[in-house]
């Protein structure tokens, strides 16, 4: 479980980061956080004033780790490398008590350890991760900055016979859209550049299997680029099935064996299998291990 409700009793009128530092023997910048996120109780109560005293019974939430039981694929003394499995979240959604990559990172290597930047839930592949927070600003920047080459591997509908290069606009929730996280190709929205190339067509299933590289980073990019070129990606609940149907599966009506069906896949099959950047004057060029093609092709219905 990500969260737990660690309970105490405060005899005395107390400052509020003075009790939050002596009871979970944290920084007065992380008892700060705590509160304004809302996460402190008192007699039943929730604490909205940060800067008051209390007294009494306190319940306080916090992140406890629940480690799955990854490794790290690649590891420095400032960073590490893992391969998310598809279907794990990388942070926890508020308050879910589910397991998420974030587990293991800090369970591996403490509370300042972070994903540097991220990849959809069921997106598969590499996820850096900072292990201090001077670290973690500096990997941010490279991603902030267009410094880091990344490559993923998709599976996608029909054949692709040559590169192409989808420059078109993207934004999200669009009004018309049904769909408030789905990201809509719009004249309207933010530049974005997505390179394809086919490295196999499997022509008894007509699907063929991809390279794309993003230019730009914008959320669920290489999926709507797909999309909006007609070649969607096999097991894609959100772009590879209508409004109707995807918002059927978001809202867990529909069952996994009818989206298997719809679909094609068990999973959505786009993997990050290669990232590139230069930090502290060493160039790092980190390859996925895992056998993609092989795992998508268990997963998919043909």
């Amino acid at each position: 479980m990500a969260y737990v409700t660690k309970k105490f009793f405060q005899k005395e009128l107390k400052k509020t980061f003075k009790v939050l530092m002596d009871e979970l023997g944290i920084s007065i910048h992380e008892a700060q956080k705590i509160v304004d996120r809302k996460r402190v109780f008192v007699d039943g109560v929730l604490l909205e004033e940060k800067s008051g005293e209390i007294e009494g019974s306190i319940e306080v939430v916090v992140f406890q780790p629940n480690p799955v039981g990854l490794e790290p694929v690649f590891e420095t003394e400032d960073f590490a490398v893992f391969e998310k499995p598809s279907g794990l979240l990388v942070h926890p959604r508020k308050r879910e008590e589910i397991q998420t990559l974030n587990d293991d990172i800090k369970f591996l290597f403490g509370k300042d350890a972070n994903a540097v930047h991220r990849i959809d839930k069921g997106t598969s592949g590499l996820v850096v991760v900072s292990k201090d927070k001077k670290s973690e600003v500096e990997l941010k920047q490279l991603f902030e900055d267009k410094k880091v080459y990344k490559e993923y591997i998709a599976l996608v509908d029909g054949k692709v016979s040559k590169p192409i290069d989808i420059e078109e606009k993207l934004i999200v929730d669009l009004p018309s859209s049904k769909i408030r996280i789905k990201v809509h190709v719009d004249k309207n929205g933010k530049d974005s550049l997505t390179r394809v190339e086919p490295i196999e067509y499997d022509r008894k299933n007509d699907v063929t299997l991809i390279k794309a590289i993003p230019k730009t980073g914008r959320q669920h990019q290489i999926r709507a680029h797909l999309f909006h070129v007609e070649h969607f990606i096999i097991g894609d609940t959100l772009y590879g099935l209508d409004e109707d149907l995807a918002e059927e599966y978001l809202d867990g009506v529909m069952s996994l064996e009818r989206s298997y069906e719809l679909t094609r896949a068990r999973r959505l099959l786009l993997h990050a299998s290669r990232i590139v950047f230069r930090y502290k004057s060493v160039e790092y060029d980190i390859i996925s291990k895992i056998d993609i093609k092989k795992e998508f092709y268990e997963n998919c219905q043909f």
